[in-house]
């Protein structure tokens, strides 16, 4: 029986020569291009890239023969690409979508495909639920498209999106100001597809920038090419040898970012996106609102409410952020899983342009980043927050399913203030803290999520929120 491909928040992975395989990715392809077909008879372009994976160049030349065999124009990208640089040429080359070979931030012996829509901005679940229905068509029927007498393939195309999109990231981001403030950066592709992007730029405008992990490596270190905290001790140590202020990192295909304060700290993502969002309101005078996952920080609804902006809560996955960026809703949107994209921008996480509007704030602002969100707590009060995952056996999946369609008036001993229902569960508790419960579609693991106003208090909540689970 054939694998059941189905595209996820971010598409499909699997690890390959087990789910990915030449058969498999064969599949896949024929039922985007079916899908793209479907939407678009005549005339259709598709973007075609990867980041720097085993056998992505392989898998391109696949795809692109497989396109042209339905008459869709392939418009290959040669190089690695960072994610929202082929988000941002699906919109400049006004192409009807792109399929993307990445695993993001998974372990090397991953591999996977994103599929963007016309608007650059990851594929909605209607598009993946419709390309899922025309692979098992495929799978039913596995013929190649039938053509009209004289019509021919559509031959393939080569494009390049570094241009473009390294031009708009200069129309978005003060070099100037990072250049005068002679601040010096280092920066940590980690082996992934955003090499040459952001040192790159920086150094075109006379910053001075040391990088770590600049060669092709399809292993990624031997690890997750992920710019978490326990994973970037090289980027801190190229910071100490140069005295950089700042420390940016990029995951695999660079659409997630991770940022070393000088001092070494590392900033988790909830704590870049509030700073993020206070500093854009202060230098470019945008009000137009403001968005976050469900699952982000609290410090952001405070911000929001200090600013007088208005604050849209989504279901996790950015897809539902980069709707909100197309209807220019947002100055900004994020997620605690490092992606964040503004306005006017590509409606995709863009680690790239994170991490240089950190540069950016830290130049203008002077001081660390700790001592702006010390900044930021004085103002709002504190905000802790804590991700989990926790393993389920059948019998306590089955229970806690259960217990999650419930209505708790209180948890472990504070009232309950608010039951959210965006996604999973997010129990909101009356002294401001908050625990939410989302079960994992593909494996059988609950994702918690947890905030409290002080570390203390954080650490009484994660065990109350474990404690619910298990009860």
């Amino acid at each position: 029986m054939a694998t059941q491909i189905k595209f996820g928040t971010s598409g499909w992975r699997a690890v390959m020569a087990e789910e990915f395989t030449f058969a498999n990715v064969n599949r896949a392809v024929h039922g985007i291009a079916r899908y793209v077909a479907s939407q678009k008879s005549n005339g259709a372009k598709v973007i075609v890239g990867r980041d720097p994976r085993f056998l992505g160049e392989t898998f391109c030349a696949m795809a692109a023969d497989i396109l042209s065999s339905y008459g869709i124009t392939p418009l290959v990208i040669a190089e690695p690409a960072p994610t929202p640089a082929i988000s941002y040429a699906v919109i400049q080359s006004k192409a009807d979508g792109a399929i993307n070979f990445t695993a993001s931030h998974n372990p090397p012996e991953y591999n996977g495909i994103k599929f963007s829509t016309p608007d650059g901005a990851p594929a909605l679940p209607e598009a993946t639920q419709a390309i899922e229905r025309e692979i098992a068509a495929f799978d039913a029927s596995p013929e190649a498209p039938r053509r009209t007498r004289g019509e021919s393939q559509s031959q393939a195309q080569s494009i390049d999106p570094r241009r473009m999109y390294l031009s708009r990231l200069r129309e978005i981001v003060d070099l100037d100001v990072i250049k005068k403030a002679g601040i010096k950066i280092a920066f940590d592709p980690m082996w992934g597809a955003a090499r040459g992007y952001s040192d790159g730029l920086l150094r075109e405008a006379g910053v001075t920038v040391a990088t770590v992990h600049d060669t092709r490596d399809v292993l990624f270190g031997g690890h997750a090419p992920e710019p978490d905290d326990h994973l970037l001790d090289d980027l801190r140590h190229k910071m100490r040898e140069t005295g950089a202020a700042i420390g940016i990192a990029t995951d695999g295909d660079a659409d997630r970012f991770g940022i070393v304060d000088e001092d070494g700290t590392f900033l988790q993502a909830n704590y870049i996106i509030a700073l993020l969002f206070d500093y854009l309101v202060e230098s470019r005078g945008w009000r137009n609102g403001v968005g976050k996952s469900v699952a982000t920080t609290n410090l952001i609804n405070a911000l929001a409410e200090r600013h007088k902006i208005e604050l849209y809560e989504t279901p996790v996955g950015f897809k539902y952020i980069g709707e909100l960026i197309k209807q220019d809703k947002i100055l900004i949107g994020g997620e605690e899983s490092a992606g964040l994209s503004i306005r006017k921008h590509v409606p995709e996480k863009d680690g790239v342009l994170a991490g240089l509007l950190c540069c950016e704030m830290v130049a203008r602002r002077g001081g660390s980043l700790g001592q702006r969100l010390a900044g930021l707590f004085a103002e709002v009060g504190s905000f802790y927050p804590l991700r989990e995952n926790f393993h389920l056996t059948p019998e306590v999946k089955q229970k806690f399913t259960e217990k999650l369609r419930g209505d708790p008036s209180e948890f472990y001993g504070i009232k309950v203030a608010k039951a959210v229902r965006i996604d999973g569960l997010k129990l909101v508790l009356a002294d401001g803290s908050w625990v939410c419960y989302r079960l994992s579609g593909t494996e059988p693991v609950v994702r918690v999520y947890s905030e409290a106003r002080s570390k203390v208090d954080l650490a009484k909540l994660s065990a109350a929120a474990k404690s619910w689970i298990f009860d």
